[in-house]
């Protein structure tokens, strides 16, 4: 059962999350949204269990119910980004807030005091829904950026900084289910799912992460090639250093991008032959990549 440290510090996290429901729920885009309507019946759940802790009020049950109500209520959030198409004037703070708000549950898992890592507490679903929400809404954000060519020129640091996180999320999210044990430990008469169970494809979602952690890898290398050229073309002009990405940020781009877009490949044109994923733009940017090789 959590100790009565831990359900405090719970409770006042409630209140912010309930702050933020409450706020969410007077946009026009709220009623009946399914997401914010669950998020609120988590929350009256999740009070219940604080203000009565009991058998069912584990650690690990309440970080879960808090979990998805931040995931509910972040999704409802992310909509509204994507649909607005990020203003300019509000989308950075608020994708930073996302951003924030969905790394609270294993902040909280580490200040709990528990031994044990937030696998362990959450499951594997809800923590890869995190790293995957996190990776995605940095992936929409970047997309956007780069498409805007002076907000791009004016926040480059920025754009670096949200592809590489990017990548690591989904990164990250892509390894929770990979397996160390060879396909011959599965107990499957259709080889097609034993390869995707081996390779920890369970859904589309996975797909879409690897495809799209080779794109903003494909940006990084884009923008490093940018960069140098912009630093060539000033150098008569002054002695000053232009800041630049490393050759190890390089290569780590271009290494990471292609075991995810090779994976992709090879699953999408074997087990998944028969299910139409495209792999054009994944072969366009291996074949990119190769202007990058050490």
């Amino acid at each position: 059962m959590a100790g009565a440290g831990f359900a405090a510090e719970l409770r006042l996290r409630l209140a912010a999350l309930k702050g933020r429901l409450q706020r969410s729920s007077q946009s026009e885009e709220a009623s009946d949204d399914p997401f914010l309507m669950q998020a609120s019946a988590t929350l009256e759940n999740l009070t219940d269990l604080c203000n009565q802790p009991g058998e069912n009020g584990t650690l690990s049950k309440l970080l879960q119910l808090y979990t998805q109500a931040v995931l509910d209520i972040t999704y409802f959030e992310e909509n509204q980004l994507v649909d607005e198409d990020f203003p300019e004037e509000s989308s950075l703070q608020k994708v930073e807030e996302l951003i924030n708000t969905l790394s609270e549950p294993e902040i909280l898992i580490n200040e709990s005091g528990t031994s044990q890592e937030p696998l362990a507490v959450l499951g594997v679903e809800l923590l890869e829904c995190l790293y995957w929400r996190r990776g995605a809404l940095l992936y929409m954000f970047c997309h956007t950026v780069k498409g805007r060519k002076e907000r791009l020129m004016s926040k480059t640091d920025l754009f670096k900084k949200f592809l590489n996180e990017g990548i690591q999320y989904l990164v990250k999210m892509l390894e929770f289910r990979c397996s160390d044990h060879p396909i011959e430990d599965f107990v499957f008469q259709d080889t097609d799912t034993a390869r995707l169970i081996h390779e920890g494809i369970f859904s589309d979602t996975h797909l879409l992460a690897m495809m799209y952690c080779g794109e903003m890898c494909h940006w990084g290398l884009k923008y490093c090639r940018e960069v140098k050229e912009r630093s060539r073309s000033v150098e008569a002009g002054s002695s000053r250093e232009q800041p630049g990405s490393s050759q190890s940020e390089v290569l780590d781009h271009r290494e990471t991008g292609e075991k995810v877009l090779l994976k992709y490949i090879t699953v999408c044109e074997g087990p998944l032959r028969l299910h139409d994923w495209d792999t054009k733009n994944a072969k366009l940017i291996l074949d990119y990549f190769k202007q990058f090789s050490a």
